[in-house]
């Protein structure tokens, strides 16, 4: 089909974020606050720029454009994501969005659309949550939900979130300068690569995303006995890595029992002290990650895992604490906004499947504070956070094409919204 968005820029933007804290050909480290990503971050605020938008960094590190609406004070229409990564990440989780909103918002103001509500693009400063083991801090920033104790959070080397942020460029002491007020947001709309296979499988480049499966993350320590390796008898020790691997264990149990069920469980980070091959494990911390689109399911398994964790501690003697770092239900997209991409997909010639989303994006936090809706796009082989993620051009075109069309309806722009102009030929 012909596009009205211009697929070389968005394709060549890409393609030059991509080298900001390459690994290797395909890989990205750009950790969030980091010298990298405040690189990435002046280089897409120049991009903003030179689309027209008003551009700023607010004290949460959030990346913000803003173009203004025939009504400045009606609620703005939010398009977004995230351009920090993972430490081994790929080049298209997050950066996807915020371009395709950057290109969308772009394209209307050289087509001349003027919109009734203004619209803001944004780049949400740390949504993985790879640095400070806590992600969304942005967008939880803006709407005001930061929870005690996030600015004393420390990095693997010691470094407060609080220092990175001034370090950035930001003064924690003005947040409140950062925060949006209740209903000036209107609607928020995401584009993301799927991060899992469905679409491949399904052979469709572009998705409507019906909902955000809860995450629960937890952190557990165990604490057992260190000793020496070659002298303490089997039947005498209290090993917490034992404890560690029962643990995990039961949580892969729990979340694999019903194969229907789209529910996963994840550990992904274990630290073990202290980390000598001829010294039993005395303390070990690992990370759980829990997540189900219906939360009275995950909430019960939740208990098993609480109960096996409970019970892994009594039988193994050993001690053991549970940190909640994160707890968030299901969030579904609204409606009318899913009607708006059925319509414009439509009249791309697209059918697209609908399919619930198991990780969580930026548009979880934005859920409590207005509608959203989020477009999907193909990821080869459904690998993400790894230098192997992969989106075909065309598919994110596709995509970008669509929260255009999308947008261009929301926000109720005046002219004509759709002309046939080619510029696929990049």
């Amino acid at each position: 089909m012909e596009l009205t968005i211009n697929r070389a820029r968005l394709k060549e933007r890409l393609m030059r974020l991509a080298e900001i804290g390459k690994l290797g050909d395909t890989g990205v480290c750009r950790l969030a606050l980091s010298k990298e990503d405040r690189q990435a971050v002046g280089l897409v605020k120049s991009w903003f720029e030179e689309a027209g938008l008003a551009a700023r960094i607010d004290h949460f590190g959030n990346l913000i454009g803003r173009m203004e609406g025939r009504n400045p004070e009606a609620p703005v229409l939010m398009m977004g994501s995230h351009i920090d990564s993972q430490p081994y990440g790929g080049r298209f989780d997050g950066t996807v969005g915020v371009l395709g909103a950057l290109e969308a918002a772009q394209t209307m103001r050289e087509r001349g659309l003027v919109p009734e509500t203004p619209i803001e693009i944004v780049s949400f400063c740390d949504e993985e949550g790879c640095r400070f083991n806590k992600g969304l801090f942005g967008v939880r920033g803006i709407l005001g939900r930061l929870e005690e104790g996030e600015l004393e959070r420390t990095d693997k080397n010691g470094v407060t979130r609080r220092q990175a942020l001034i370090e950035f460029g930001c003064d924690p002491e003005r947040f409140g300068e950062s925060v949006y007020k209740p209903g000036s947001i209107g609607a928020y709309l995401e584009m993301h690569i799927e991060q899992g296979p469905v679409l491949e499988a399904l052979g469709q480049p572009v998705g409507i995303v019906t909902g955000i499966a809860g995450p629960l993350w937890l952190t557990v320590t165990l604490t057992g006995v260190a000793g020496h390796a070659g002298s303490v008898p089997m039947r005498m020790r209290k090993d917490a890595l034992v404890g560690a691997a029962r643990i995990i264990l039961a949580l892969r149990e729990i979340a694999s029992r019903d194969p229907d069920a789209p529910t996963v469980g994840t550990v992904g980070s274990v630290k073990v002290f202290p980390d000598s091959r001829n010294i039993i494990p005395e303390r070990v911390e690992l990370t759980i990650d829990l997540r189900d689109i219906d939360l009275d399911r995950r909430n019960r398994l939740e208990a098993e895992l609480m109960e096996a964790i409970r019970r892994t501690a009594e039988e193994c003697g050993f001690d053991v604490r549970v940190r909640e770092d994160t707890n968030r239900p299901p969030r579904y997209c609204a409606a009318w906004i899913k009607e708006a991409m059925r319509r414009n997909a439509r009249r791309m010639g697209l059918e697209p499947p609908e399919l619930m989303s198991g990780p969580f994006h930026d548009a979880l936090e934005m859920s409590y504070a207005c509608d959203y809706g989020m477009i999907f796009v193909r990821c080869r082989e459904g690998i993400s956070h790894s230098p192997r993620e992969f989106a075909a051009m065309d598919d994110i075109a596709l995509g970008a094409e669509l929260l255009y069309r999308t947008a261009v309806d929301m926000a109720r722009a005046a002219g004509e919204p759709y002309p046939a102009a080619s510029r696929s030929d990049a």
